[in-house]
């Protein structure tokens, strides 16, 4: 599946980095490798959990607003990313592609979306889109380029 590639795409391009490095802004607009890693579990809780299903899990912490940054270490941050995927990938397995979602996104993106089918999508462009910009990111640190699993 594509969005299983990119997930790991996103894994990939941060290993062997340590907590310091994870959790320092590279660019100007402050968001951090740690905190994208964050923020791309939330958005997989909320467009398959939320959205999809109706309901969600609680959250182990809050989800803050702002640019993407966390002050959560890192093992706590990659084990709540890869449960985010790993419920994903369960209601993405119960769930026709087709079913409509029982919950509703907040934002202008709500319309737009009439299925499990653009939910996947959505999320695949998000992470992808993510993924590139943790590329760029870790070419800044270290200079190591193609690092996803393909």
């Amino acid at each position: 599946m594509f969005l299983r590639a990119q997930r790991e795409s996103v894994l990939a391009i941060l290993d062997g980095l340590g907590a310091e490095v994870l959790t320092t802004p590279v660019l100007p607009s402050g968001w951090t490798p740690l905190g994208m890693v964050e923020h791309l579990g939330h958005a997989e809780r909320h467009w398959f959990q939320e959205v999809v299903t109706g309901t969600a899990d609680p959250l182990p912490w809050p989800d803050e607003p702002g640019p993407p940054a966390t002050p959560r270490r890192p093992e706590a941050v990659f084990a709540f990313y890869r449960e985010q995927c790993r419920r994903s990938d369960e209601i993405f397995a119960a769930t026709p592609l087709s079913a409509p979602p029982r919950g509703r996104h907040p934002g202008p993106l709500a319309d737009e979306i009439a299925d499990l089918h653009g939910v996947v999508l959505h999320v695949l462009e998000e992470t992808a889109r993510h993924a590139g910009h943790l590329d760029v990111v870790r070419e800044l640190i270290d200079g190591r380029t193609g690092l996803g699993p393909r």
